[in-house]
């Protein structure tokens, strides 16, 4: 039994990514720049992925 692989590149640093198969709207790491993107499209096993701006928690220290 064969698991469906996607791949794909990230926005900013053009890693060539591959994963297993995942739905528009999850999210993922970029292994090489560690920027979170979201899966906005699939087609034809070919991801369009966006970054996601991360908010950081102002602790108030």
């Amino acid at each position: 039994m064969s698991t469906a692989v996607l791949t794909g590149s990230c926005p900013e640093c053009e890693t060539e990514l591959t994963v297993p198969e995942m739905v528009e709207g999850e999210t993922l790491s970029c292994p090489e720049c560690m920027l979170t993107l979201r899966i906005e499209g699939i087609s034809d096993g070919r991801l369009t992925l966006q970054m996601v701006e991360v908010q950081l928690r102002d602790w108030g220290q």
